[in-house]
């Protein structure tokens, strides 16, 4: 399975698409879409085609981390969204360890959609930004709807 054109436009408009480096909220050097790692240096300027070029190879890295978490899982395309959606920016090992996962791989659907909102915090502080994207991945998850 593969993150679907509505998938990633959901991705897109949660993380939003800068061309230039800029720090996140808690600080780390970020460009593109959500894009962080010791490629990214201060004042760097890219293209949209090159932002969307380095989000489709971050991507596929979500990808192979939310199969590899669900091997036995079928899942609909909506929860796989979701899922790639929430790995995307918490990260493949933090996805990896959390309860979401397990309780998912338990075959427990509502109660791992549950676990989205548990994921607000960045830099140990709530953030209302991250408190809506997960209502809006967990609103997915459950029913559907690409809606940011």
């Amino acid at each position: 399975m593969r993150l679907s054109k509505a998938g990633e436009n959901f991705i897109i408009r949660e993380e939003g698409m800068v061309l230039h480096t800029y720090k996140d909220q808690i600080g780390v050097l970020t460009i593109g879409v959500g894009h962080t790692g010791p490629d990214v240096k201060e004042g760097q300027v890219i293209t949209e085609d090159e932002a969307r070029s380095i989000f489709r190879r971050d991507v596929e890295r979500f990808e192979n981390c939310v199969r590899k978490g669900v091997p036995n899982l079928r899942l609909e395309q909506c929860q796989f969204d979701a899922l790639v959606s929430f790995a995307f920016n918490v990260g493949c090992g933090n996805f990896a360890s959390s309860t979401l996962l397990k309780l998912l791989n338990q075959g427990k659907i509502s109660e791992a959609a549950e676990q989205f909102q548990r994921w607000n915090k960045a830099g140990g502080k709530v953030l209302p930004v991250l408190t809506r994207r997960r209502a809006r991945e967990a609103r997915l998850f459950l029913t559907g709807q690409y809606v940011s």
